[in-house]
């Protein structure tokens, strides 16, 4: 027996890319040498070093984060270990600053951080 979990993220993020490589030539985010590290693939993605390119619109971002996040298997990990378990599939720049910053965002996260610190 065995159990498959899919997800519908691969769609988005394919979706997104479409709609963003259609003005790739303007895009920040192919700037300064970058765009000879990036090629496609035979599903259709755009890969960046083996790690799928997630671009800025589509909100796929913050979907990722979300999932990576709030799932009842990943119990609200901290900035390190959600960016150390992300890297390894998804790649845009600025990642390791935009997930610092989401954690920082998320109220449970700061809770559980204060009850293990310290009284002063």
């Amino acid at each position: 027996m065995s159990i498959t979990i899919y997800s519908g993220i691969k769609t988005k993020i394919l979706e997104a890319q479409g709609e963003a490589s259609k003005d790739l030539k303007a895009s920040a985010e192919w700037l300064r040498g970058l765009e000879t590290h990036f090629e496609r693939r035979d599903d259709g993605g755009i890969y960046f070093f083996d790690r799928i390119w997630i671009p800025l619109v589509g909100g796929v971002r913050k979907l990722i984060m979300d999932e990576a996040h709030t799932s009842r298997y990943s119990i609200h990990p901290g900035a390190d270990k959600m960016y150390y378990d992300l890297r390894d599939l998804y790649w845009w720049p600025g990642m390791k600053r935009d997930i610092a910053e989401y954690v920082s965002r998320c109220l449970t996260y700061s809770k559980i951080k204060a009850e293990h610190q310290k009284p002063s």
